[in-house]
């Protein structure tokens, strides 16, 4: 019975709400059958209501400025998870199922942080060591499967109202959410990530916490307490004197590192998540949301900021096809054109942030209706990468990723390609791979001399290939049916010979002025 109460018409309403702004603010729509989308504000506030899910939803939502108005992504962009801590009753029945009486020397009932999944209490071990300890919410993981549910119901309702690419890339988000927010609801998920993570860059120069897996189980996660403040604590960052400038670069490198030579990376990383000690230490916090990049994705990344640093657009839109942000027949050079003035814009030292964000605004207007995809592999990229972005603009005036993250992400570039610290390591290194290259080599003139040569098909090629099947089968179907249906007519009644010579010109005029 407790399960029914996700499903309670006022919750139902709220997502239908939620679901019907985010149709027509993508479509550019005022009403829908009379009704209106939801206020910026409102739509915020919704949100918060409906709790973890929507939260986590909106976040990933707010990294597309092709779908979304600037008044709307400024609402979503300060979403928080900040929500009320647990009842007492909650908390004892999840607290008694996590520890016993005699697990800490002394814990404090009162959180210092209340999130959409848990919120995190400080405690001390008998050794005397000061702990973070993250409790989930009862029945948090009911609740997550209950919106799912919700939000898949309610995308079947909506889904033959977009298009083709709006419509994939929705269900590119909603199943990427759906599988990421299971796995982040799980806190033994969660120490298993930070273990690894921790194991991976171990020589990065960033801090992590470190579990007490002793203590640890799928209600509670016990850590070493990190001392520092919030990554967007401006006037801490002043009083120490930390060079922020250093700190982005610090941050920026360590993301390169985990996105294009580990292909392992963390997928959260707000301000909340990410604190800098008085010594001027990154320290990295919550590990629910880890992702690993795609081999083909890293490729794609490597070849886009590459041609985004040497202007070559072309190259730059080839390259998003490649990551799959574009569609395969998306026109490259009228994309050419738009992305030279989007980079033109945000090169442009002497316009202010508001200024760039309107003349942005406007160039992404003209393009709403150009193919634009959000795959699966990209979504968190995305994302993290526009959290980054934002990092920046609280200290820097007009911060962005063109004109202040892109030369530190080139400098990355040789060591992405596996380039060595020194010239004759990256030699010796070639050298190794002669005579791999030449059995290739020799392999590819065998293959191509006896016809065994293949050609492999990207997905986005083979799934353009199958739209452009479907449309036209779908078409000529059609046609077919109108030019038999007339020779139905004429077996049925001679005197529908008018009506049938009529039906049969139109579908044979189909045909031939396609």
């Amino acid at each position: 019975m407790k399960n029914l109460s996700f499903y309670t018409p006022l919750r139902l309403y709220s997502v239908f709400a939620f679901l019907l702004t985010i149709y027509l603010v993508i479509k550019k729509r005022k009403s829908l059958l009379g009704m209106k989308p939801l206020s910026p504000i409102l739509l915020k506030e919704t949100i918060t209501y409906l709790g973890a899910s929507f939260i986590k939803l909106a976040q990933v939502l707010a990294t597309r400025s092709d779908f979304f108005d600037k008044e709307y992504l400024d609402e979503l962009k300060e979403l928080h998870d900040q929500l009320p801590a647990m009842s007492d009753k909650d908390f004892d029945e999840v607290f008694n199922r996590a520890f016993d009486e005699n697990s800490f020397a002394s814990f404090e009932i009162v959180p210092i942080a209340c999130a959409s999944i848990g919120q995190v209490h400080v405690a001390y071990t008998h050794e005397g060591k000061k702990v973070a300890v993250k409790l989930r919410r009862l029945s948090i993981e009911a609740q997550v499967k209950a919106d799912i549910k919700i939000i898949s119901a309610f995308n079947a309702l909506f889904r033959p109202l977009f298009s083709h690419y709006t419509k994939n890339s929705i269900e590119a988000v909603i199943g990427e959410f759906s599988k990421m927010i299971l796995q982040e609801v799980s806190l033994t998920h969660e120490l298993n990530n930070l273990i690894k993570f921790s194991s991976v860059y171990k020589d990065s120069g960033i801090k992590f916490p470190k579990p007490f897996v002793e203590l640890c189980c799928d209600d509670a996660l016990v850590m070493s307490f990190m001392e520092g403040f919030r990554f967007d604590d401006k006037e801490s960052l002043l009083k120490y004197d930390i060079d922020f400038r250093a700190i982005i670069s610090k941050l920026v490198d360590f993301y390169t590192t985990q996105m294009l030579i580990k292909g392992y990376f963390h997928a959260d990383p707000h301000p909340g998540n990410l604190l800098v000690s008085k010594e001027a230490e990154l320290i990295l916090l919550d590990f629910g949301m880890l992702k690993s990049v795609p081999n083909s994705s890293r490729v794609a990344i490597i070849e886009l900021i590459k041609a985004a640093n040497e202007k070559d657009y072309e190259s730059y839109i080839a390259a998003n096809k490649k990551l799959g942000t574009i569609a395969y027949e998306a026109p490259t050079a009228e994309l050419a054109e738009f992305s030279e003035k989007m980079f033109e814009i945000f090169s442009n030292d002497n316009l202010n942030s508001e200024s760039m964000q309107q003349l942005a605004f406007d160039v992404l207007e003209s393009t709403r209706n150009l193919p634009f995809k959000l795959p699966s592999d990209a979504i968190y990229i995305l994302r993290v990468s526009a959290i980054i972005e934002g990092l920046g603009t609280t200290y820097i005036e007009n911060f962005n990723g063109v004109k202040d993250i892109l030369p530190i992400l080139q400098k990355n570039i040789p060591k992405a390609l596996g380039a060595k610290e020194s010239i004759i390591e990256t030699l010796i290194d070639e050298i190794k791979d002669i005579p791999f290259l030449a059995k290739n080599f020799k392999s590819a003139i065998k293959k191509i001399s006896s016809n065994e040569l293949h050609v492999e098909i990207s997905n986005d090629q083979l799934g353009w290939i199958k739209k452009d099947l479907k449309e036209a089968v779908k078409f000529y179907a059609l046609s077919f049916v109108m030019m038999l249906g007339s020779i139905f007519l004429l077996l049925l009644d001679k005197d529908y010979k008018s009506a049938a010579l009529i039906l049969f010109v139109l579908g044979a005029l189909r045909i031939f002025y396609r």
